[in-house]
């Protein structure tokens, strides 16, 4: 009897070992204000690797931050009625990390022009549920470090400008219409 205890034990607990890890969500949610965003499968984003934090915890402050300012700069010419919606299917910061060999246990992301801040997304405004605009963007900003930019040591500022700058000169003419 006790063999059979033992037997049985061993079975399960392999079976706990040869179960699946829980998988990585397929869907990340982030929402402030105006602005919701749906960020499909940030595991197989382009880069947003991080260079020096746990990169959930990287992810969740770059998925907030740019969710806010996004709502910052459009809740400046969305109606009261209207909400924007995205959903990000592909996401390229600016620069590349690379590894510092030794000299720190972090790695470090280089910003050269050679590597532009890339976002693919598709939105909608809508209004009570009724879509009033919507259409697929792929944006890319090969100058990016040739414009002036103000406070230049926040994050993700590259980022941040070229989704600001789609919202200003594309999306807000396409609402005053």
């Amino acid at each position: 009897m006790k063999h059979l205890i033992y037997a049985f034990t061993g079975l399960f607990l392999l079976a706990g070992c040869a179960s699946k890890p829980a998988p990585e969500p397929t869907m990340v949610t982030t929402t402030s204000g105006k602005v919701t965003i749906n960020w499909k499968e940030p595991s197989k984003f382009t880069d947003i690797k991080s260079s020096g934090e746990l990169q959930s915890r990287f992810e969740k402050r770059l998925f907030d931050s740019l969710t806010k300012d996004i709502d910052k700069t459009a809740s400046k010419f969305l109606r009261p009625d209207q909400k924007l919606e995205l959903k990000v299917t592909n996401l390229d910061l600016a620069g590349d990390v690379r590894p510092t060999f030794g000299a720190t246990s972090d790695d470090i992301r280089i910003v050269k022009g050679i590597y532009p801040p890339r976002i693919k997304f598709s939105y909608k405004v809508t209004v009570h549920g009724n879509i009033v605009s919507s259409g697929t963007q792929n944006l890319s900003d090969l100058a990016f470090q040739d414009r002036i930019v103000r406070d230049l040591d926040r994050p993700f500022v590259y980022e941040k400008n070229l989704i600001n700058r789609w919202l200003t000169r594309t999306l807000k003419p396409q609402l005053a219409k």
